[in-house]
């Protein structure tokens, strides 16, 4: 009697560990993709986005030093001090090596590079205690460009915004190891504005402060310094830079919505920066007249305005700043025009369920989007709010579904069956728009490869002989097709901007599925 007693009882505490077991797997989500793997590789990506001498650690090994002499062709000149009735002036050139190119070209953008690096701080600054083992890359990642946006800010009330002529490196198609283009530097100063790309340059040192304020203070400290020069620059002298150096920045990365966006979102960060009440003030004073009440319903590195809503709503939702609100309800009309089937409903979606904005580089709104998804749920959930659309109510989980169908779909969940990360899963893009994947390495062909021969191998229907690990292309179109072919930049150019605020989603993702 006891054997078999004790057998029931063995038998009863089997089932009983089965059923646990059952329910835990049921409750438990299960992931899609292997977000952790693809966070990854959206952070080595970068590396392969290097301009200047590269480090030791150099992980990317296909790419080799360039740009080394960036910045030279100006001269910067200082006056000394009298001696002896004469004045005597230093004239020295610009340093600008370094850096991140911003896609398949070999030229330095600063108003992208500037919106990149902010995202990239954004997403750790949300994101990084989850990173785990990452967190060192990403704020490499951050790193390469803030050394670089110090350079270019260096000398008071200008900013270096571009190395390189686009037009002359576009009639080209060659390794930025091998570059012989013209690196004509841009600038701008008291005589010719650009509120946009200073004010964006701002926010990005703003944000890298608050990265680096426990790892290295005294760096965080030079940033925000800088950051706080910076702004006053951009507000002061009021202007777009696409006035001034249209010719070279249109229709590259032409201003398209004006400055306004960008002092909202600059004053934004150094408010989240300092916690100084003169930037609370300057938003409280001058949102209205900065376009805080425009609905636009896309966030880029041209647009700042649907993130600085985002930014600012969560002094109000989870700092309690009362004064500020109003941009509860400016961040929820915003995500209303993003929430399928609710009755402010305004963006399209393709049959495969792909959020679609525009035809040229779609992912990247994509993925800018995403991230606001995700952020603005972790606020929302921090102070136990929900968005009103109109009636409808949505809550912090339907935003983060709605992310994660996006993020899936990118990395493979589509009507096409490909994942558009490079390098991520069994079938993704081969012939990426980009030069230096395009061309064979330095290792693998020594000899210089010029200008003009360099298009033999972006006409080849060959794979890149170079693997550019993690680099999102543009995407496919309105329909979910997609065409692998370099010519077609529009689906196949991967951009630093376009996967920036996919490391933090990434990030979410990963630990929310338990994979970090």
């Amino acid at each position: 009697m006891a054997s078999s007693s004790s057998s029931l009882i063995h038998h009863l505490l089997l089932l009983l560990t089965l059923s646990s077991a059952v329910a835990t797997t049921r409750h438990r989500p299960t992931a899609s993709h292997n977000y952790r793997d693809a966070l990854t590789k959206s952070i080595l990506f970068f590396e392969g986005q290097r301009s200047g001498k590269l480090p030791s650690n150099q992980r990317m090994t296909w790419r080799k030093n360039s740009g080394l002499s960036d910045g030279s062709t100006m001269n910067v000149c200082i006056f000394l001090p009298r001696q002896r009735l004469k004045i005597l002036e230093e004239c020295k050139p610009v340093d600008l090596v370094g850096g991140y190119y911003d896609a398949g070209d070999n030229i330095k953008f600063g108003f992208p590079m500037a919106f990149t690096t902010t995202m990239l701080s954004w997403s750790v600054l949300e994101f990084g205690g989850i990173m785990k083992n990452e967190i060192g890359n990403a704020k490499t990642a951050v790193r390469w460009a803030t050394d670089y946006l110090l350079k270019a800010t260096a000398h008071p009330d200008t900013i270096y915004v571009q190395v390189g002529d686009a037009n002359k490196d576009h009639a080209c198609w060659e390794r930025p190891e091998d570059m012989d283009t013209q690196r004509t530097v841009l600038k701008i100063d008291r005589n010719n504005p650009g509120s946009d790309v200073a004010a964006e340059t701002a926010a990005a040192l703003a944000s890298a402060s608050l990265v680096f304020r426990k790892s290295d203070p005294v760096y965080s400290k030079i940033l925000l310094k800088r950051a706080i020069r910076v702004f006053a620059f951009a507000d002061k002298y009021r202007g777009s830079y696409s006035d001034g150096l249209k010719s070279y920045v249109c229709p590259f990365y032409c201003s398209y919505s004006g400055y306004r966006d960008e002092l909202l979102w600059g004053a934004a960060w150094l408010h989240k920066a300092t916690r100084s009440p003169a930037y609370l003030n300057y938003i409280q004073t001058n949102d209205r007249t900065l376009g805080v009440d425009q609905n636009e319903n896309i966030f880029s590195w041209d647009n700042k305005h649907a993130g600085a809503k985002i930014l600012v709503s969560k002094a109000f939702l989870v700092q309690k700043v009362q004064s500020l609100h109003d941009y509860k309800g400016h961040a929820d009309s915003f995500i209303c025009t993003l929430v399928p089937r609710v009755p402010s409903s305004q963006t399209q979606y393709t049959p495969g369920g792909l959020l679609f904005k525009m035809h040229d580089s779609n992912m990247q709104y994509v993925t800018s989007t995403t991230f606001l998804l995700v952020t603005y749920a972790k606020y929302l959930t921090q102070s136990r709010s929900v968005v009103s659309c109109g009636g409808a109510i949505v809550t912090p989980r339907r935003l983060r579904t709605i992310a994660k169908k996006q993020v899936d779909y990118l990395l493979g969940d589509n009507p096409m069956k490909m994942s558009f990360m490079v390098g991520y899963g069994p079938r993704y893009p081969q012939r990426i728009h980009h030069r230096g994947s395009s061309l064979p390495s330095i290792s693998a062909h020594p000899a210089k490869i010029d200008c003009g021969s360099g298009f033999s191998f972006m006409q080849s229907e060959s794979p890149n002989p170079n693997i550019l690990v993690g680099a999102v292309v543009g995407g496919p179109d309105e329909h979910d097709r997609y065409t692998d072919e370099r010519s077609d930049y529009s689906q196949t150019e991967p951009a630093t901007y376009t996967n920036a605020p996919l490391v933090g989603t990434l990030a979410y993702l990963a630990h929310s599925f338990g994979q970090i």
